[in-house]
């Protein structure tokens, strides 16, 4: 994502270390959290539709989650992701340290 953001119109904030967290800190480890400028916090699949909104080339994809539907499908989607994540993580990791 950061690659795409060219423009530089999305802060990414790293709540792993210190520093003040909106919300608890696990909470906001457990899931991808945004905010669109002037907008309330969201997490999910609500947050990434948020920063495609913000980045040219997927703006139409961000657009596309406005509707309630597709938001909900991709919310589960994203639920899936998170349930495989830890493997993923792992796996990176463990290729990481090899290379």
């Amino acid at each position: 994502m950061r690659r795409l953001d060219r423009r530089g119109a999305i802060a990414f904030v790293d709540v792993s270390g210190g520093g003040a967290c909106p919300l608890d800190r696990a909470a906001m480890l457990a899931r991808l959290h945004a905010r669109e400028e002037g907008g309330p916090l969201v997490s999910g699949a609500e947050a990434f539709a948020a920063m495609w909104r913000a980045i040219p080339v997927l703006r139409p994809l961000g657009e596309l989650a406005r509707n309630r539907l597709i938001l909900a499908a991709l919310e589960r989607l994203y639920l899936g992701f998170l349930r495989i994540r830890p493997r993923l993580q792992r796996w990176l990791t463990r290729r990481a340290a090899r290379a």
